[in-house]
C-alpha cells in the first residue's frame, strides 16, 4: 500500500469516528486532553484531514524539502507549554472548527476525503509541498506520514473522551506511525532507553515519549 493511500485508509478512520453520536453528545463536554473540550478535539483532528486538501490545492513548491525528522526538530509545539502562544492557538483553532457542530463538521471531513481519494491519485510522492503554519517543505509522502501520526494520537484522545474503544489502524498506517515515533523517542531519550524500554522491564526509563 502506497502512503498515500495509508493516509486515506487512516483519514476514513477518523471521519467515521467523528460521526458516531458518542462524539455528537460529547461534544461540549471537557475531553481528555487538558483545556480542550471534546467538540475542540475533534476540530483538531478533522483539521488534519483539512490540511492535506488545503495543501493540494496549492501549486507544487518550488522550495527543497526537509527531511521528516528535521521538520519535528524545528516544530515549535514540541516541549511548548500548556498555556504559551502554540498551544492556545491548536486549541483555538480546533474549537473555532467545531463552532460549525458535530454533524457539520463530520460531513465536510466526509466530503474532503472523497475529494482527496481522486486528487491524490494524481500526485507524486514526491512533490514538494509548503507548509503555510510552519514556513517550510515537505515531500508529499512525508507530509502525509505527519497527518497520519495526528490522526491515530489524536483518533486514540477522542476515543477515550467519549467512551468508546480505540479502533486499531492497517499496518500499512501503523507502521511508518511507529517508526517515526521510535525515531524520534530515540531522538530524545537515547537509543539504549528505547531498547531497554521495549526489551527490558527492569532497566526501562521512566519516560520514552517521542513527542
Amino acid at each position: 500500500m502506497s502512503v498515500m493511500d495509508a493516509y486515506l485508509a487512516a483519514a476514513s478512520q477518523a471521519a467515521s469516528l467523528l460521526r458516531t453520536p458518542e462524539v455528537d453528545a460529547a461534544w461540549e463536554r471537557p475531553s481528555a486532553l487538558a483545556k480542550m473540550t471534546v467538540g475542540g478535539l475533534a476540530g483538531h483532528l478533522a483539521y488534519q484531514i483539512f490540511s492535506v486538501s488545503s495543501a493540494l490545492e496549492e501549486p507544487e513548491s518550488q522550495r527543497q524539502p526537509i527531511p521528516l525528522l528535521e521538520h519535528y526538530a524545528r516544530a515549535a509545539w514540541i516541549d511548548a507549554p500548556l498555556d504559551g502562544e502554540v498551544n492556545a492557538g491548536i486549541r483555538g483553532k480546533g474549537e473555532g472548527i467545531a463552532s460549525e457542530g458535530a454533524l457539520s463538521l463530520a460531513e465536510r471531513a466526509r466530503t474532503a476525503l472523497a475529494e482527496q481519494q481522486t486528487n491524490l491519485a494524481g500526485c507524486s510522492g514526491d512533490q514538494a509541498v509548503f507548509m503555510p503554519q510552519t514556513g517550510w517543505t515537505l515531500r508529499l509522502d512525508d507530509f502525509l506520514v505527519t497527518r497520519m501520526l495526528e490522526v491515530a494520537v489524536h483518533m486514540d484522545d477522542l476515543a477515550v473522551s467519549v467512551g468508546v474503544t480505540t479502533q486499531d489502524l492497517p499496518d500499512a498506517v501503523f507502521d511508518p506511525v511507529l517508526v517515526l515515533l521510535a525515531r524520534l523517542a530515540a531522538g530524545r531519550h537515547g537509543q539504549a532507553a528505547l531498547l531497554r524500554a521495549l526489551t527490558r522491564a527492569e532497566r526501562a526509563p521512566a519516560a520514552i515519549n517521542a513527542i
